[in-house]
């Protein structure tokens, strides 16, 4: 398991400022830090979507309770594999996103998913549900976009014939990597062995926790991941998390806050919160879903 001790620090020298300001920057400890880095040049190569044609998209919707309302879904399958009974791993989108983002000119994860098949990565499928601004855990006023996927999208897909859903992965980002998180140890490790996270939304206290996604720090104290990396025992765990993100200090401590004996990958390299880093990290991502399922 890497932690912060473990962090490439891939930066060079950079003339406008001094050798220990940089130093500073990579390592976190600037006010304003996330903004240097990339000002600075700092956030690394972006990912490059690969050239290669994306398997069968797949768009539905149903009515959810849980959400009170319509709510839509993309299935992502990869070339070649029509027909096949494939495991499942779910795709939490972040805050903002668009269930667009999960089509072949988005973030490019038909793309990636063609890709680690063609390198032997074993075929699965990927469904991706619109879980608007809720951070995947019950709010306020009613709606539970986490209940959504495991009391209603996971039964639904269990319907099918061309989908194993006995054992699931999870992927996410920002909001939906805290909720990949968080589902990942409400089900545990019998139903969701893996679960893999780019930069999840993660606050050490509630203090300094999104309003967007926790109202008071009532609920933060409810439905926090912080403090509860031991519902995770069992689960095989991957987390990576840019040098220049804004959560990038409380994902450190989060990771450091599993037992030295949980199976937990960890990266923190030169990268933003943003799709550039994003791309760079899905291979690495989903190759370790396709190997655990």
């Amino acid at each position: 398991m890497l932690s912060r001790r473990g962090v490439l620090l891939g930066a060079a020298a950079v003339t406008t400022v001094g050798v220990a300001g940089t130093a500073g920057v990579v390592e976190g400890v600037l006010p304003g830090r996330p903004a240097l880095q990339a000002a600075l040049g700092l956030n690394g190569e972006p990912g490059r979507v690969p050239d290669i044609a994306p398997g069968p998209v797949e768009t539905g919707s149903f009515v959810s309770e849980r959400r009170g309302a319509r709510t839509g879904w993309v299935l992502l399958r990869p070339p070649g594999a029509e027909g096949a009974r494939l495991p499942v791993v779910v795709a939490l989108h972040g805050l903002g996103w668009r269930l667009d983002a999960f089509q072949p000119g988005g973030v490019g994860i038909p793309q990636f998913l063609a890709a680690a098949v063609a390198d032997g990565v074993p075929p699965f499928v990927v469904v991706a549900p619109e879980g608007g601004r809720s951070y995947w855990h019950p709010r306020p006023d009613g709606e539970d976009a986490g209940a959504m996927v495991t009391d209603e999208l996971l039964p639904l897909l269990g319907r099918r014939d061309d989908l194993d859903v006995a054992r699931i992965g999870l992927l996410g980002w920002s909001m939906g990597g805290y909720g990949a998180l968080r589902l990942a140890g409400l089900l545990g490790p019998g139903r969701a062995p893996v679960v893999a996270v780019g930069s999840p939304a993660l606050w050490s206290d509630a203090s300094s926790a999104s309003r967007s996604g926790f109202e008071d720090e009532a609920e933060y104290r409810e439905f926090t991941v912080t403090g509860r990396q031991e519902d995770l025992a069992g689960t095989a765990v991957r987390i990576d998390c840019g040098t220049g993100d804004p959560f990038y200090r409380d994902v450190e401590d989060y990771v450091d806050g599993f037992p030295s004996d949980a199976e937990v990958t960890a990266t923190f390299e030169p990268g933003a919160h943003d799709r550039a880093y994003w791309r760079r990290v899905l291979p690495d991502q989903l190759a370790f879903l396709g190997s655990r399922l």
